[in-house]
């Protein structure tokens, strides 16, 4: 089972824009091109380039509702998802309600294990014994039909704020703000929990301000761009579009951070990620701050979490993000054990060449809170969408799943489950990953189920591992300066991706370094500069190969060590030439 080849493809020659400033770098004007940015108003990255407030259909009916509550100091109860938008969208909640004096706001995060996703029912009899007035959901909601209907029920009023897809009806809460709703005039469909949420506060400061409650209260009018770390660290670690609102709001965050002025369990996050702070970017938070905080929700319950996020306190922050750096060591030796046991599974019951175009895996043993990761990454090494599933409770399993580009992965099991009635017990998510739950009995049923859907949607040249590339740089290009600006131009992420370019180079050094990282010394042209390069876990071939000539996909990216600033090429991919 070798899959791990790709193939390197430069991005069809763009026409530049001659609407962009003309000062701008002739590569950066190619990146921009590459990702269709034209305007300059796509390259704004102050506040006022986001849409306004007032055009997230139902943020005036939210403000309507919170500003009721914050006036007879209602019970608040924040109901949060259990990953890292979920808690940065409750942190984001319970700090700015707190600030705009709300005096009774908590927060309840379900144990995935015990109560699954959402406002479940059995969630909502949990949230009853605080006897709350209001519930407010951050980052889910828009499926729970059965535990609004159960919240209402109880005499409480319910806020739902989401951005995953809705279904066919929509839970009877008493306002819905999400973008992705049907009838929304929200000009971004890409907006993570924590930016709706943060949308919503805002509407409520804006209603609080017209109506003099900051001065008849006696306190301070909160400025919400303090909250934008959470915004940003929410944004980027759940995989969102970074469309032009996104960028600008992780920008934003970033720069806050950047300079020192992010809550404490950032802070601390980031330091016990061996990152610096005044440098951090936006892969840093995806790669270094948002795994360590999803751990708890993986293994155990994101209170933990949200309690790092929540603390002012730096020598709290520092303890708790210690514990969530030791829960993403056990997750991350789990992960790697759960995904050598399907490596297995694969090799054992597919025969080379018989791949299906969609992936199912199980085993009894797998880790609920880690099949996410594992999907992902039987995803990357075999370029084709992948679910993999863990026992929930007896006779019922849940499953992950990590879908390719061009396959839009819940409209795939919402057809599967229309041509399968009862199949799928409940499914949901996004256009690149979903979950869902089913019978253990039905695994071969859906599987079988699956694959066809998937093969309907795509063909083999789909499942191809492609590499887009920006294209070669000019031997003067390789520069520290280069990389600086590269580095600064973004905030870069998914569906804005980082600039990568390609070449051919001439190997004049090699070894291995840490763990199994390749370090490189590179000749881009004859007699030119030699260039430092490293890859990261390449595939064990290209460990153990030793030629002379190489092409490979690379970043420009600065080494910083001892005080000293260097080039370095980061190799995401090469094969011999």
């Amino acid at each position: 089972m070798n899959q791990s080849e790709r193939i390197i493809v430069r991005f069809p020659a763009a026409q530049e824009s001659e609407n962009l400033p003309v000062d701008l770098h002739p590569v950066l004007q190619r990146v921009y091109a590459n990702r269709a940015l034209i305007s300059p108003h796509e390259l704004e990255r102050g506040l006022k380039g986001i849409p306004p407030v007032s055009s997230l259909g139902g943020v005036t009916q939210a403000a309507d509702l919170l500003q009721q509550a914050l006036a007879r100091q209602a019970r608040i109860l924040v109901v949060a998802d259990f990953d890292a938008d979920g808690a940065t969208s409750c942190a984001l909640a319970v700090r700015a309600l707190r600030a705009m004096g709300a005096s009774h706001v908590g927060y309840l995060v379900p144990n995935r294990f015990e109560y699954g996703y959402g406002l479940t029912p059995e969630i909502v009899a949990e949230a009853l014994k605080r006897a709350p007035d209001l519930l407010i959901t951050v980052d889910n909601g828009i499926s729970s039909l059965r535990g609004v209907a159960a919240a209402k029920a109880a005499g409480v009023s319910v806020l739902v704020t989401d951005h995953h897809l809705p279904g066919s009806a929509l839970p009877a809460a008493d306002v819905i703000v999400n973008p992705n709703c049907a009838d929304n005039p929200f000009p971004s469909k890409n907006l993570a929990g924590v930016g709706v949420i943060f949308y919503v506060l805002a509407a409520l400061r804006a209603r609080l301000r017209e109506q003099g409650w900051f001065g008849s209260q006696g306190i301070a009018e909160p400025n919400l761009a303090d909250y934008l770390d959470l915004v940003a660290l929410g944004t980027v670690a759940d995989v969102v579009p970074l469309d032009h609102p996104n960028r600008i709001l992780v920008h934003q965050g970033l720069q806050r951070i950047r300079a020192g002025h992010c809550c404490a369990g950032i802070r601390a996050l980031i330091e016990v990620a061996g990152r610096e702070y005044r440098r951090l970017v936006s892969s840093g938070l995806g790669f270094a701050v948002g795994p360590r905080l999803n751990a708890a929700g993986r293994l155990e319950d994101m209170s933990l979490g949200i309690e790092c996020l929540l603390t002012n306190d730096p020598l709290m922050a520092r303890d708790m993000a210690q514990q969530l750096d030791a829960l993403n060591r056990e997750r991350r030796q789990i992960e790697q054990q759960m995904q050598q046991q399907a490596l297995a599974l694969i090799e054992e019951a597919l025969p080379e060449g018989e791949l299906p175009f969609g992936l199912c895996l199980y085993r009894d043993q797998w880790h609920q809170g880690v099949i996410g990761i594992l999907a992902a990454r039987i995803r990357e090494r075999l370029h084709r969408p992948v679910i993999a599933f863990a026992l929930a409770e007896e006779g019922v399993i849940k499953g992950s799943a990590r879908s390719i580009p061009g396959l839009h992965i819940r409209d795939t099991l919402d057809a599967v489950a229309t041509s399968n009635p009862g199949l799928l017990e409940k499914f949901g998510g996004h256009a690149m990953a979903a979950g869902m739950s089913l019978r253990r009995e039905d695994l071969e049923a859906f599987s079988q189920a699956f694959d066809r859907e998937v093969r309907r949607r795509i063909g083999v040249d789909d499942l191809q591992g492609r590499i887009h590339s920006d294209g070669a740089l000019k031997e003067q290009e390789f520069s520290l300066e280069l990389a600086e600006l590269l580095r600064g131009a973004g905030p870069w992420g998914q569906g804005f991706p980082e600039p990568l370019f390609d070449g051919e180079f001439r190997v004049v050094s090699r070894r291995i370094v840490g763990e199994r990282h390749l370090k490189m010394m590179l000749e881009p042209a004859p007699g030119a500069a030699l260039l430092d390069a490293i890859a990261f876990n390449p595939p064990e071939p290209q460990l153990e190969d030793h030629n002379e000539r190489i092409h490979a996909a690379y970043r420009l990216d600065i080494n910083e060590f001892r005080g000293q600033r260097n080039l370095q090429l980061i190799i995401e991919y090469f094969s011999a030439v």
